[in-house]
């Protein structure tokens, strides 16, 4: 979920000006309304490709570029910056584009541009959302299966499970968060060095300088202040215009394969997607071992094996 993005992991929390368009170094662009959306293609082959939504609100898919190798190796695998983040364009009008419906469409202009009549979906935290949405409410075709990645589908849950992982902190940094939420006051270094020390644990566990994060050094700064503006100041409290957004219980509606990944300590707590799981009939649960919120940092192997062997299971004749 957190889009206020890690030092460790994308870009800084400064807002570049709206008329920035700036250049792709690799593919291309789509136009959605509100702007022009960047995608890439990594790897190729024979197999079905796939399509990846990153998190956020307001993240990137930079970190996904140099640690999919696993699940690209026999196909594409397509990554996409959401309008207003990464190398796509800025959004100049919050309340009438950042909207859910909005980053829905994003996914069929990527597949009509691209052609791709057959697709594996992917999705992680709050790229989960949209790809539920996407499954929900526009009756896609050729979507042979989908993976939800340390999801996120509502709001009370999620904040809920923050702060049973709150409890796992010292006192002295419990008491600052609560403080910071009754106050409102986020911008406290105290709050700021609690706020750390949570990630650390939950969000991404392996040191910085072991990850390989290349792609996004130079990758424009700022996201349009997206996070605050549909979430809210912190992961604790939601304030943004998804502070009362819910989808568990159309789980069950969903009648594909599904995979539900997340990390052994995970924002998106195992305790909570296994219940995700038992609601979509069929589905599958990988719980990787060590890895926090951004699994796919932690445990990078690990997930092209799980997701490059779920997709070949699917593929298979029957």
């Amino acid at each position: 979920m957190k889009a206020k993005i890690l030092a460790l992991i994308l870009v800084a929390a400064a807002v570049v000006a709206c008329s920035t368009r700036p250049s792709l170094p690799d593919d291309g662009f789509v136009n959605v309304p509100g702007g022009r959306v960047a995608f890439r293609v990594v790897g190729s082959g024979p197999s079905t490709p796939v399509l990846i939504i990153h998190g956020g609100p307001g993240s990137s898919s930079c970190d996904f570029v140099a640690n999919v190798d696993g699940i690209a190796a026999d196909r594409p695998v397509i990554l996409y910056d959401q309008l207003g983040s990464g190398y796509s364009d800025r959004i100049r009008d919050l309340e009438r584009f950042a909207r859910l419906p909005l980053f829905v469409e994003e996914i069929d202009a990527i597949r009509a541009e691209l052609n791709l009549g057959e697709v594996h979906l992917v999705g992680h935290s709050w790229g989960t959302t949209v790809a539920l949405e996407y499954l929900l409410t526009t009756e896609p075709t050729g979507i042979k299966s989908t993976v939800f990645v340390s999801p996120f589908f509502g709001t009370e849950r999620w904040i809920s499970d923050a702060n049973d992982l709150l409890a796992e902190l010292p006192a002295a940094a419990q008491e600052i968060v609560r403080l910071a939420v009754e106050s409102g006051d986020f911008d406290s270094s105290d709050f700021e060095e609690a706020n750390d020390l949570f990630w650390s644990k939950f969000r991404v566990r392996t040191p910085g300088e072991q990850l390989n994060l290349e792609p996004c050094e130079k990758e424009p700064s700022g996201d349009s202040g997206l996070y605050e503006y549909m979430w809210g100041p912190s992961e604790f409290i939601s304030t943004g215009t998804l502070k009362d957004h819910d989808r568990i219980g159309r789980l069950q509606e969903l009648d594909l394969p599904v995979l539900f990944v997340t990390g052994q300590h995970d924002e998106a707590r195992p305790e909570t997607v296994k219940f995700f799981q038992e609601l979509v009939e069929g589905s599958e649960l990988k719980i990787l071992p060590d890895a926090a919120h951004v699994v796919y940092l932690d445990q990078t192997d690990m997930f092209n094996s799980v997701l490059a062997g779920f997709f070949e299971k699917v593929e298979s004749p029957r």
